[in-house]
């Protein structure tokens, strides 16, 4: 918070340029009320621009004609520009209308303005009670101490022991409507903020996506080792602490019994007499389905970076073939040049050089293709020794890769992950090794990110090189005897 920090930040920053902007009530009021309460993540110029011109015909007949004399798109166009920064303007793929998205750095401004209210009610409590909490699972998260952590856990048995033999004995403490009003408003302010977040860490991700782009366009060195720059760039987003978290907490929302149970918690509690006094608003019922689709839209974009860097390599590995093309044209210059005055020493000479001569009478005639013809016979079989065995014709394996997938898909519906040995061991192999082989290329699917994972229609596969599993299925030997097969290879995880 120094003097030139501060004065760099006023010059630079967009939420200082559109807290002193003369048109800050109209921009903060008019994004707030498109982009932040329906949780909006991205408008078309055709819609956006028709809100702004009706908000803008109510505030001429409030304030006068000359109160804002342009038009919506100029405004709009205005909020983008680089000297704004208010808003991100940009196209989608296979497109030509232009988007609008809210910019992280607006979503801080329009936060804080509303946090300018008087508020009635202002809780502590559930504040101190949240970093206590905090403090708790930081502890206990870095304890190393098996001994320390059995006793914490068994004092925090012992409490609950004495909680439950309370609250059976009928002394069953609750909330009073100022603890419930406390933590209502903590939970509403956390909801909130995790939504701006959402914002932030995608454009994070666009800075890392532009990083590696720059990265590209001045790279001197050879091709290889450019992939392995970028995709160690790749590998940063994914392991990169804020990477981590996003993950973490995706896992967790994706969850179906969690998201039932945020549904109950919630109809129960705005259903107290305290809460709906408190008239919260009404997307707080929906809260965690803003944040699926928040999460969602920023997975989305994630995988539109991917593309559009794979894209951008194929840019680069056309205009290396082109430099290649530069290349042979200058040497068939130079060497064009050098006819006329070949030099006297330094020659290479190369033994039959000459001009294949193959004149138009010495090339064969059109000949007619035979065709062959087949003949309808019919084979007789007098005796059982010339049998004909057709099941070889009907002996093939098709191994069906959708219900592979389904299998895959209810796995993961009752668990984050599973491994593909306890797959198997939940669903046995029934067309023996023509099945697994089907189950790692269904693994293998996809675009593969860093550490050996893979995308597979919303699923997540991914490779630990330095554990080997044995798998086994049984099968039948030529004598039609059952036998077990055993095949060892790296651990194969498929998580949501």
């Amino acid at each position: 918070m120094n003097h030139a920090t501060l004065v760099t930040l006023r010059d630079r920053h967009p939420a200082w340029r559109l807290l002193a902007s003369p048109h800050a009530p109209l921009v903060a009021n008019f994004l707030h009320r498109v982009f932040v309460a329906p949780n909006e993540r991205v408008i078309s110029e055709a819609d956006l621009a028709e809100a702004l011109e009706d908000e803008l015909f109510v505030l001429r007949e409030q304030l006068g004609s000359e109160a804002y004399p342009k038009g919506a798109v100029e405004y709009l166009n205005d909020w983008a520009a680089s000297d704004k920064g208010w808003l991100r303007k940009f196209y989608k793929p296979g497109t030509d209308e232009a988007q609008f998205d809210l910019t992280p750095a607006t979503e801080k401004a329009i936060a804080w303005l509303a946090s300018l209210t008087e508020r009635a009610f202002v809780g502590t409590e559930s504040r101190l009670l949240t970093l206590f909490a905090l403090l708790e699972q930081i502890s206990a998260g870095t304890e190393i101490d098996p001994i320390k952590r059995v006793d914490d856990l068994r004092k925090k048995r012992e409490e609950l022991d004495l909680e439950i033999a309370r609250v059976l004995a009928g002394d069953a403490p609750v909330l009073d409507d100022t603890a419930v009003k406390d933590r209502f408003q903590q939970f509403q302010q956390l909801a909130r903020e995790l939504l701006s977040d959402f914002r932030e860490v995608e454009h994070n991700f666009r800075l890392l996506d532009r990083k590696v782009r720059e990265k590209i366009a001045l790279w001197e060195g050879s091709k290889g080792a450019l992939l392995d720059e970028i995709m160690g760039e790749r590998d940063a987003i994914g392991d990169s602490d804020q990477g981590r978290s996003f993950r973490a907490f995706w896992d967790f929302l994706m969850s179906s019994s969690r998201q039932e149970e945020l549904s109950a918690r919630l109809d129960q509690i705005l259903a107290l007499p305290v809460v709906a006094a408190l008239k919260p608003e009404p997307r707080t019922r929906r809260v965690h389905h803003d944040w699926l689709e928040a999460g969602e839209h920023t997975q989305r974009t994630v995988a539109q970076l991917s593309q559009q860097l794979r894209r951008f390599l194929d840019d680069r590995a056309f205009l290396e073939n082109r430099r290649i093309l530069d290349l042979l044209h200058g040497i068939e210059s130079k060497a064009l040049a050098l006819r006329t005055a070949p030099p006297t020493v330094g020659l290479m000479t190369i033994d039959a050089m000459g001009a294949d001569v193959e004149l138009p009478l010495e090339r064969p005639m059109f000949t007619l293709s035979v065709k062959p013809r087949l003949a309808d016979l019919a084979l007789d079989v007098d005796s059982a020794e010339d049998d004909i065995n057709t099941a070889r014709l009907f002996d093939q394996i098709v191994v069906d890769k959708a219900r592979l997938r389904a299998t895959v898909q209810q796995a993961l519906r009752v668990r984050a992950q599973i491994t593909l040995r306890e797959l198997i061991n939940d669903e046995p192999l029934q067309q023996g090794l023509a099945e697994l082989v089907a189950y790692l290329e269904l693994a293998h699917d996809g675009d593969v990110v860093g550490g050996g994972a893979a995308s597979v229609d919303g699923l997540r596969a991914v490779v630990d090189e330095t554990v080997e599993e044995p798998i086994r299925w049984m099968a039948s030997n030529p004598m039609g005897e059952p036998v077990t097969r055993e095949a060892r290879l790296p651990r194969v995880i498929f998580t949501r």
